[in-house]
């Protein structure tokens, strides 16, 4: 009798999958990067423990209202938010020449109810109103964009058109 060859099966070695899912699976979790909300970065002010009341006149004011609904208010009058900048902007060279004690201040006041998507959304058109007017003033004096100038240059800058933005704490909502 003839004895048949047994032929042997093809077979892929198992005994490194493991490691190698292992490897994938640390590979993965290094190279991954999450992405964390750091938040709105607002300089605040410093606290002082005798506050005086001081009256700022009106032309001096930017009043910024904003509804539950993401209707918007400057200065009583209806405009929608992304006419924020090109209204401020305007008010805001106005004042340049005027000492430091007579910039524009923008106020800005929320319902509680208010969707914080319209509220940044403003605070954004409020910023590049400013950082637009920075711009501005700094290609006309100096020939180049804000972010270009040398230190001493951008505080002079910063002097000219300081950043003054006040938000108002919200009223409460009666039921």
């Amino acid at each position: 009798m003839i004895k048949k060859k047994k032929i042997s099966e093809a077979s892929i070695p198992t005994s490194s999958m493991a490691d190698i899912a292992f490897l994938l699976l640390l590979f993965f979790l290094v190279a991954t990067v999450i992405d964390v909300d750091t938040g709105i970065g607002l300089t605040l002010p410093e606290y002082v423990k005798d506050v005086k009341n001081v009256k700022v006149p009106k032309n001096r004011m930017a009043a910024i209202l904003i509804n539950a609904n993401g209707d918007v208010l400057l200065d009583n009058k209806p405009i929608s938010v992304t006419q924020i900048k090109d209204k401020l902007k305007n008010r805001i060279i106005s004042k340049i020449d005027l000492p430091s004690n007579k910039k524009l201040i923008v106020s800005v006041k929320t319902d509680r109810k208010t969707k914080y998507d319209v509220y940044i959304q403003a605070l954004d058109q409020i910023k590049q109103a400013y950082f637009e007017v920075r711009n501005e003033y700094s290609q006309q004096f100096f020939g180049s964009k804000y972010k270009e100038l040398i230190e001493t240059q951008q505080k002079e800058v910063q002097k000219k058109v300081p950043i003054i933005i006040s938000l108002a704490e919200p009223e409460s909502v009666k039921k």
